[in-house]
């Protein structure tokens, strides 16, 4: 990805709101299916790191993209925005 791109996708996530919270259990395979199912259908999603987290959310933001093939566009504070592309025929964003 390139810069220009990663630029791209982080206007589109400062309209985005968290559709997923990680609490102190961190990273589980429940939350990992659940953003995979959203990426699926968004593409491009926004998740909130809860205070009670003892993990560091860049470590997660990794981990949760190697799981589910996407990648980290960013990680501010207890923010983390992931994006996958989607498949061919249902491409929702378009990158320059």
């Amino acid at each position: 990805m390139t810069s220009k791109q990663r630029a791209y996708l982080k206007s589109l996530a400062m309209k985005l709101d968290p559709i997923l919270q990680l609490g102190k259990s961190g990273v589980t395979p429940e939350n990992t299916a659940s953003i995979d199912e959203a990426l699926a259908a968004r593409e491009l999603i926004k998740i909130s790191v809860l205070q009670n987290c003892m993990e560091d959310p860049r470590s997660m933001a990794e981990l949760l993209a190697e799981r589910t093939h996407s990648q980290v566009v960013q990680v501010i504070g207890k923010k983390i925005v992931l994006y996958r592309e989607g498949k061919k025929d249902k491409k929702k964003i378009i990158l320059p």
